[in-house]
């Protein structure tokens, strides 16, 4: 057995008896935090919590005294496409000199450009590359993430990319789940109703068989595949025992929103393009709607209607969608910094959103999200700050001191 005493903490924040759901509408206002208090784990769970004049006598094998600063349990990154061969900087500077998405996509850019860089990257070369931003999301704080396929568009690639996510849940201290993102867009070389069927008799049972995802996804997006065939894919990975997430509303309003309700997707992610009667949609439902404002920083492009949403009641996640593409950061602390600036969510909603909410996007909640006896013990121990707020607000600081992952000390 191996513990781990963390004491004189300034404020252990996110501390709940349990946390049997999401949280939503006007309690994600509310952020339990315990000041002057003590954290003791125990092998790799949360043991015992409390305040510092009422801790009893505790003999740990290490002893952290984090004075001055704060712990929070670890960001659960629920929406990333941490595995890809190559970055995009080039599709960058085109869309500094005024070109749109669609059209760097139909020079070949974009997914397809991923794509062409994966095919020809083996397995191994893809998972080295694909460690190093493990552990950089590790370093800034992160214990969970979801990681997706969709730039292999070929069985065999998409295979090869689920696989190296796998292994990077293997080989990292990270709780990683994975998703299936064949139909994230459509080769050159064939038509969308070939490669749909492709996608839905071929990939997805290839997929099944070897136990590489636990999620199936789509792209539901004008220019990329409609509701009705985001269903399709949808129902045919629900029939493989895979749960729905889908991307809506990315650039236009899609009708994804309305398919992840209809098909009891556990997450609908983007949501930049909203209407009322989205949000109507998604009212009295088990989806979550999550956020990725990294992707609206980067491409400019408008933010999801946080507040909005809140008012009407509904919970909020928050991710990165860290890609190569549309969001090539994996920071959840620049995600809470957005969330706060852009989409006037307040420090408290922001930090629910990144821990409890996308907990419950990855269906982790019950092991992530919150310091409760019994989860596991991921945390992180801030420096010296003066208060959680400063989280969001110092959007450009390395804020992460130390990393406990699984009740080890992250070095």
């Amino acid at each position: 057995m191996s513990s781990i005493l963390i004491k004189n903490i300034k404020g252990l924040v996110q501390v709940r008896e349990n946390t049997k759901n999401w949280i939503a509408g006007s309690a994600m206002a509310d952020l339990p935090v315990l000041e002057n208090a003590y954290l003791l784990t125990e092998n790799d769970k949360i043991k015992a919590f409390g305040l510092m004049e009422a801790m009893p006598e505790i003999n740990a094998d290490e002893i952290i005294d984090a004075s001055g600063r704060f712990v929070f349990p670890s960001f659960v990154d629920s929406h990333t496409h941490l595995v890809f061969a190559a970055t995009r900087e080039e599709e960058f500077v085109y869309k500094i000199k005024g070109m749109s998405y669609a059209e760097i996509a139909a020079k070949g850019g974009g997914i397809l450009n991923s794509a062409k860089k994966l095919q020809s990257t083996s397995e191994h070369e893809l998972f080295e590359s694909t460690l190093v931003r493990a552990n950089e999301i590790i370093s800034m704080g992160t214990g969970a993430v979801e990681i997706k396929s969709g730039y292999g568009l070929t069985t065999e690639d998409e295979l090869k990319m689920l696989r190296v996510a796998k292994k990077i849940g293997e080989e990292t201290p990270l709780t990683v789940k994975t998703t299936f993102l064949g139909a994230h867009a459509v080769p050159k070389e064939t038509t969308k109703e070939k490669y749909l069927d492709k996608v839905v008799n071929e990939m997805i049972p290839a997929v099944a068989e070897e136990g590489l995802a636990e999620y199936v996804d789509a792209f539901c997006e004008e220019g990329f595949f409609t509701p009705e065939e985001t269903e399709r894919v949808m129902e045919a990975g629900k029939a493989h025992g895979m749960k729905a997430k889908i991307h809506a509303n990315q650039l236009n309003i899609s009708g994804g929103v309305q398919v992840g309700v209809k098909v009891g997707a556990l997450s609908v992610d983007h949501l930049e393009s909203m209407g009322q009667e989205e949000i109507d949609a998604l009212k009295g439902s088990s989806v979550m709607p999550t956020l990725l404002p990294g992707a609206a920083f980067f491409l400019g492009t408008t933010y999801p209607p946080a507040r909005e949403m809140m008012n009407a009641g509904l919970p909020l996640a928050l991710a990165t969608d860290y890609n190569p593409g549309s969001a090539p950061c994996g920071k959840m602390q620049f995600m809470l910094s957005l969330a706060c600036v852009k989409m006037k969510m307040t420090p408290e909603e922001a930090i629910n959103a990144a821990t409890i909410n996308s907990a419950y996007a990855m269906e982790v909640l019950d092991t992530h999200g919150s310091i409760t006896v019994g989860k596991q013990a991921n945390v992180f121990i801030t420096k010296e700050i003066p208060s959680y707020a400063y989280l969001p607000y110092a959007f450009g600081s390395d804020v992460v001191d130390q990393v406990i992952l699984n009740g080890k000390v992250i070095v």
